[in-house]
């Protein structure tokens, strides 16, 4: 199951990334964490990087050599985009799995397997957008084939600047960390305009709540959107000092909070075609907007009308 954190930027999103992957791995689950936020800060919510390991953006050219496979509708990698769908033939990736992109590009930190997608460095600055490293996430979770029980949790962008990929259809949850502010729900606004044309199903996480005041606000701003909610507390500023014992160290009630994402989670069945269905449209979207120009190519011949998403294309 993917899941996506998003909030405006200082709403406590990566901390609650940080806080659910290690809820997740401490129960024994399979999760594997993604930094995809342009500040590179959830190894650090985590606890701190054990083990580090190179990032996905800077290998992007190697990513889609492995994923292409021997897939007839892509001639080379350079033909691949960010958006190219899987096919018949595409290399399709098991989570954590022995393969040579999990081998390569999966760290651990805070007891957590983690993947990042890696900071800005000096030759993209002024000439690239971020969203060219998140490509490699966005090829990543089209072509994994991850399993009820299985997690990949997902810190996004701030605010609504996911919505300038594709990639924000890619997770079958998305949580939206929201402070009890103005500015803290008008993002919760933005996303819940976007999502609702494409039925992305979106839940409203309260954070940094110090009293009824702020759950009432909450509740007047978001409605039934409001799917729990986080108190500040020396727990909470624990895991945003990204201390190895915040987990530990977490109140009763927050704790409870992490395990209602966990069954919001588990409550949602993948729903395979919709996730295929959204990737080739995007695919489309990109193509006739500037792909098909750069490359000099036909990339609508990419998708292959005859592939069967999900666990039955291993078949």
């Amino acid at each position: 199951m993917r899941i996506a954190f998003v909030g405006k930027g200082g709403s406590g999103k990566t901390t609650l990334s940080a806080l659910f992957s290690r809820h997740l791995a401490r129960s024994g689950a399979p999760v594997l964490a993604i930094d995809g936020d342009i500040n590179q800060h959830l190894a650090e919510a985590l606890g701190g990087a054990e083990e580090s390991a190179p990032p996905l953006g800077a290998h992007l050219p190697e990513i889609k050599t492995l994923l292409r496979g021997d897939n007839p509708r892509i001639p080379s990698p350079e033909a691949m985009i960010k958006t190219t769908p899987p096919g018949r033939g595409s290399r399709l990736l098991r989570p954590l799995g022995d393969d040579e992109l999990h081998t390569r590009h999966v760290g651990r930190a805070g007891g957590v397997p983690l993947m990042v997608t890696g900071e800005f460095d000096e030759s993209d600055l002024g000439v690239a957008c971020y969203h060219s490293k998140l490509g490699a996430v966005e090829l990543y979770l089209g072509h994994l084939l991850d399993g009820p029980g299985e997690y990949v949790v997902v810190d996004m962008t701030a605010g609504a600047d996911a919505f300038a990929s594709g990639l924000f259809t890619r997770f079958d949850m998305t949580f939206l960390v929201a402070e009890p502010t103005r500015k803290g729900v008008s993002v919760y606004r933005q996303y819940r305009d976007h999502a609702e044309q494409f039925g992305i199903r979106i839940a409203v996480v309260g954070n940094k709540v110090t009293g009824e005041d702020d759950l009432l606000f909450l509740k007047e701003q978001v409605g039934d959107d409001l799917l729990t909610h986080l108190v500040h507390s020396p727990g909470i500023r624990a895991a945003e000092q990204g201390r190895a014992d915040a987990l530990t160290s977490l109140e009763p009630h927050n704790l409870h909070a992490l395990r209602i994402l966990r069954e919001t989670v588990d409550s949602h069945p993948r729903d395979w075609d919709r996730l295929h269905r959204h990737a080739v449209e995007f695919h489309l979207r990109n193509v006739h907007a500037w792909a098909d120009a750069r490359t000099g190519g036909d990339l609508a011949a990419q998708v292959d009308p005859d592939y069967v998403p999900g666990s039955a294309a291993l078949l």
